[in-house]
C-alpha cells in the first residue's frame, strides 16, 4: 500500500528496493527555501543494517502489510525470546536482534504486541509501562527539593535511569519501557 512520506511513523514497516526494513527515526524537515523533505533512518529487517533515507514529504513509499498479533512472553534461552499466541496458542521464538534493547524491560507472562509479516515476525511492542524495583540508589539528603532533584539507580533488570531524591532502595517504580525514565511510584 503506496503512502505519502511524511505519514510514516517510528515502528512503521516499509519495503525499499524490495527488503522490508523498520522505521527507527523519522523527522520532516522544512527549510526556508526548497522542498520539505522526511528524513528517515530504516533498519532493514533481513540484515539488521540501519540506513538513512529522505523522501520528498509528498512522495509516495510502499508501507507493507503487517498483522499485528496478542503474544505472552514466556521464556528466553539460546534460541532467542519464546512468545505464545494468546489466541492459538502457537509460540514464535525471536532473535536477539528484533528483541534489542527492549529485551531488559521483558517480564514473565508480559503481554507484548508482534508484528507479523507474511507469518515472519518482523517487530515488537512492549507495554508503554513497566513496575521495577530499585535495587541501589545514593541515600536522600534531608536539605534538597523534591521538586528538581533527581539521583540516578540501579534497578532490578539493570538498567540504571535517574530518579527523585525520595526514592530509596527497594521501592517499586514505574518507567517509560521506550527509554527508562522514572514515571512514578508504583501503586501497590
Amino acid at each position: 500500500m503506496k503512502v505519502i512520506a511524511s505519514s510514516l511513523r517510528k515502528g512503521n514497516i516499509v519495503e525499499i528496493d524490495g527488503k522490508l526494513g523498520v522505521i527507527v527515526s523519522t523527522e520532516n524537515i522544512h527549510p526556508g527555501k526548497g522542498t520539505p523533505v522526511t528524513q528517515m533512518d530504516v533498519r532493514r529487517i533481513a540484515d539488521g543494517v540501519k540506513v538513512s533515507l529522505r523522501f520528498k514529504t509528498t512522495e509516495q513509499v510502499e508501507r507493507a502489510f503487517v498483522e499485528d498479533r496478542k503474544h505472552q512472553f514466556m521464556y528466553q534461552d539460546s534460541d532467542g525470546f519464546h512468545f505464545m499466541n494468546m489466541e492459538t496458542y502457537d509460540q514464535v521464538a525471536l532473535p536477539d536482534d528484533i528483541i534489542g534493547n527492549l529485551a531488559a524491560y521483558l517480564q514473565p507472562e508480559m503481554e507484548v504486541t508482534i508484528s507479523m509479516h507474511d507469518a515472519v515476525p518482523v517487530a515488537i511492542e512492549l507495554p508503554p509501562k513497566a513496575v521495577l524495583e530499585v535495587v541501589e540508589t545514593e541515600p536522600s539528603i534531608k536539605s534538597q527539593t523534591a521538586a528538581s532533584s533527581y539521583k540516578p539507580a540501579l534497578l532490578s533488570n539493570g538498567v540504571r535511569t535517574m530518579v527523585p531524591s525520595f526514592v530509596t532502595a527497594g521501592t517499586r517504580i514505574v518507567v517509560n519501557t521506550s527509554d527508562g525514565s522514572y514515571i512514578e511510584r508504583a501503586k501497590e
